[in-house]
């Protein structure tokens, strides 16, 4: 692949920009400034650095980002700024999408990619990939409510019972529940059929993938690929 056309499919702008960054000396490979946008390069495992920032090639990129509160999972966010301000410039211009939308006020993990045939493996209600809620109450929790939520509680615009896959009491006033589908609100309409009120929420598993504890609120960083989140095919 050319250089300024790698450059190109990684998000560092119009073609021309891109030939107009190797050409001012720019982009550096393996420690060597690159003056060529025509130069020939494998990009499998390729990484540059353009104007001194390392970028690992990505064909297709996903990303794992610790949403803070306050961000909206949008392109056009309405009354709150958009989680994609919190990435750098290059992977907005790809047009990186969150897997599935937090809430404004939702924290955790949030998954972006530009991978539309991963996003709908991520978040189709039949592939049951498992997602995991840390949920504070604003009244304590019953065991009541706990059984509702396992064997499933209707929603007033579901005829049929949503349940969760797993949930269990993890303090008087918290829970910790793991939903297979992704419908509007879930978990806070979940709960308050069941006769609660959600107070917080904290996204803190997709799939196998755990939100690392390293990683502050409003930091991100590379996955390998869709096995960081679907396990070994």
């Amino acid at each position: 692949m050319r250089l300024s056309q790698l450059l190109f499919t990684q998000g560092f702008g119009a073609r021309r920009e891109c030939e107009g960054l190797v050409l001012g000396g720019h982009v550096v490979i393996a420690g060597r400034a690159e003056d060529d946008p025509f130069l020939e390069v494998e990009p499998e495992g390729l990484v540059i650095s353009v104007r001194g920032e390392k970028w690992p090639y990505h064909a297709k990129a996903l990303v794992l980002l610790h949403k803070p509160a306050g961000y909206e999972c949008s392109q056009k966010p309405k009354h709150h700024p958009s989680v994609m301000s919190l990435l750098p410039v290059p992977l907005r211009v790809r047009g990186l999408q969150p897997v599935g939308r937090l809430d404004e006020d939702t924290t955790g993990l949030l998954l972006m990619t530009d991978d539309g045939a991963l996003i709908h493996r991520l978040t189709s209600p039949k592939k049951h990939v498992p997602k995991v809620y840390e949920i504070e109450t604003t009244d304590a929790v019953t065991e009541g409510q706990i059984d509702a939520l396992r064997h499933g509680v209707v929603l007033h615009d579901d005829r049929l019972p949503v349940r969760a896959a797993d949930c269990e009491a993890t303090g008087e006033k918290s829970l910790r529940m793991t939903l297979l589908e992704g419908k509007y609100h879930q978990v806070k309409r979940m709960v308050a059929a069941a006769g609660n009120t959600v107070a917080t929420l904290h996204r803190s598993r997709y799939g196998v993938l755990a939100l690392p504890a390293d990683l502050a609120p409003g930091q991100w960083r590379w996955l390998a690929g869709p096995q960081a989140v679907l396990g070994p095919a």
